[in-house]
């Protein structure tokens, strides 16, 4: 069966933000996931499968429901249901594993928990003392992307269990007493469109970035869409070979940042500084700083650097405050971090 093409990440026009906070969840995934909020055609969906496409395929055991890695089935095969695969781990004999490309694993609008989650066959479990799994998309989506599409049409508990795993890296099965975990360490990406409805504040706080998307105003950039477009759409093939090069650029690029995310290090002023900046522009909780940080030492990584600088502050800041900061019912979420902190700041001057 011939391989579909897909579209170039590196050939989209525009949308720097939006690409920039997905690379830096493909590098740093504890970052807990994207939130893109913005209209239709904006690229959304084309860059989250155009990223997957560009990045290096994984090993994986064969035919495992849980997309393990050798490593990990070691941890996990004891209490899984396979017994071929499992009793072969356990036995230190020969495990067969394939090289695989990444995953985007995309979650329907009326996904049930269990589709999620996955289940388990308790009668199975309660007849034989043997459980029987059913693995959901969780497993599918481990070590791959987890795009869910109109996100804030979702069930808030599914949203919630989405959020638990991905900040975790583990989903835990439990039905009447018995339980199962497996690792469950994705990139999510979730998407909406804000006149569709908002998610509830306490949801919009555990996605770790956030970016408003909107649709190209210039002209010129425009007509860069519209010809890249056509010439992919003739011929899919030779349009993705002439974006080979910056393609390959990119991925070693992400793949450099992961080996130095952790020799970056950041100067102790600087922690005053990112507790300062989630203070002065009205942040609850201390998760905006946390995400602050590890996302500018992300940042620093992806810019070649082993040390963290205020302008990488600046620029997580504005990735993971947008969707934190306190507002009314009907305000919208604001998107000028650094200039909402001026201002507050200014307005605290003139009290004193």
């Amino acid at each position: 069966m011939k391989k579909t093409s897909v579209y170039p990440f590196s050939a989209i026009v525009g949308q720097e933000r939006m690409k920039q906070a997905l690379i830096l969840n493909v590098i740093n995934p504890t970052l807990s996931g994207v939130l893109i909020r913005g209209e239709k055609g904006t690229a959304k969906s084309t860059a989250v499968r155009g990223l997957a496409e560009i990045l290096p395929a994984i090993e994986v055991v064969k035919d495992c429901p849980f997309q393990l890695s050798l490593g990990e089935a070691r941890e996990v095969c004891q209490e899984c249901p396979r017994t071929e695969c499992r009793d072969a781990v356990l036995n230190g004999g020969p495990i067969e594993t394939i090289k695989r490309p990444i995953r985007v694993v995309e979650l329907p609008v009326g996904a049930t928990e269990d589709r999620v989650v996955g289940t388990m066959d308790l009668e199975e479990a309660l007849k034989r003392g043997k459980k029987r799994l059913e693995p959901g998309l969780l497993a599918m989506a481990h070590r791959g992307i987890l795009y869910v599409d109109e996100v804030n049409l979702l069930d808030d508990h599914v949203v919630d269990v989405l959020l638990d795993s991905a900040a975790m890296g583990v989903n835990t099965i439990e039905r009447e007493g018995v339980s199962f975990s497996h690792p469950a360490r994705f990139t999510l990406v979730g998407t909406m469109n804000p006149e569709e409805g908002e998610l509830r504040p306490q949801l919009l706080d555990r996605f770790g970035l956030c970016v408003t998307i909107e649709g190209i105003n210039d002209p010129g950039a425009r007509v860069s869409i519209m010809e890249r477009r056509l010439a992919f759409d003739e011929d899919p093939e030779g349009f993705c070979k002439e974006w080979e090069g910056e393609s390959r650029k990119l991925v070693d690029r992400i793949e450099r940042a992961r080996d130095l995310y952790p020799k970056v290090t950041v100067d102790h002023k600087l922690f005053y500084e990112i507790a300062q900046y989630c203070l002065d522009v009205g942040v609850d909780g201390h998760r905006g700083d946390i995400i602050i940080l590890k996302a500018a030492k992300t940042m620093a990584a992806f810019n070649g650097q082993t040390q963290v600088t205020k302008s990488d502050i600046d620029t997580a800041a504005e990735l993971a405050l947008p969707h934190r900061i306190r507002r009314h019912p009907l305000q919208d979420v604001v998107m000028d971090i650094s200039r909402l902190r001026r201002q507050r700041q200014a307005t605290l001057a003139k009290r004193m």
